[in-house]
């Protein structure tokens, strides 16, 4: 199943990981200015390395040779498909920049941004992730983890009663040959980690297609609609078959939606 939904204010959190950069249109020399310009070490000191081995997963393209093949095709993303599983697609302007797996009571978002040649940037994407928690009042655990390091998050929101209270999130992500994918884990998989076994094997065996074009760092890379999605008018509501994820994020809230039967 499919679900579309515009971007929220609320999700900002989440979306720490992409900054305030725009959707731009460069050249080549534009792309290798910027990636020569990129930040070599955070104020923080830590040093952008280069991307680590992945000989789990995830994939680039190029490592791929039938990456359709049990996966669905999101343009720049395909994605594994699991029986059960439930696919929604997240839109910002007039383009759908991230996919949402929600499996039973737990769920992973996946986002991938372009990249600067020779260095990583995870770890400097987990500082602006944390900072922008902290100081909103939230809980920051830098763990090393099944994916390798990644931030555990105690996130104030506010409850469907008006009370408020804490979701538990994971940001997981990858540096890739010129791209970073990132997930963001929540729902069960977030509140015990053991439990995310399959939602971290989807991150894994995603494959990512970053294009030949020229794209400036930390711009998103596009995604699309499969071509046998249907849409499901907005206003029209289905039998819910998984949990739902109150608070701010808002991660898993039903929009007008595209639906797959699996």
């Amino acid at each position: 199943m499919f679900g579309r939904r515009k971007k929220s204010g609320s999700a900002k959190d989440a979306d720490a990981a992409r900054g305030t950069e725009q959707v731009v249109d460069v050249t080549d020399e534009a792309e290798v200015e910027a990636e020569s310009d990129a930040v070599e070490e955070s104020p923080s000191g830590r040093v952008n390395l280069p991307p680590a081995p992945r000989p789990d997963g995830p994939w680039d393209l190029s490592e791929v040779s039938k990456p359709a093949e049990g996966r669905v095709d999101l343009g720049g993303l395909f994605v594994p498909g699991v029986e059960g599983m439930e696919l929604r697609v997240e839109v910002a302007g007039d383009a759908i920049v991230a996919a949402t797996v929600v499996l039973r009571d737990s769920a992973v978002q996946l986002q991938a941004f372009a990249a600067p040649k020779k260095e990583g940037i995870w770890g400097e994407v987990r500082e602006e992730i944390a900072s922008g928690i902290t100081q909103q009042g939230g809980v920051i655990d830098e763990v090393e983890g099944p994916l390798g390091w990644e931030l555990r998050a105690q996130v104030p929101v506010q409850l469907p009663d008006g009370t408020g209270g804490v979701q538990l999130v994971r940001f997981i992500g990858v540096d890739g040959p010129r791209w970073f994918l990132r997930g963001v884990i929540s729902g069960q998989g977030a509140v015990q980690p053991e439990a995310a076994g399959l939602l971290e094997q989807i991150f894994r065996d995603t494959v990512v297609v970053r294009g030949d074009g020229p794209m400036a760092p930390r711009d998103p890379i596009v995604l699309k609609l499969p071509e046998d999605a249907q849409m499901v008018p907005e206003g029209v509501q289905q039998e819910e078959q998984g949990s739902r994820f109150s608070g701010d994020m808002g991660r898993l809230a039903r929009g007008p939606e595209i639906t797959e039967v699996r």
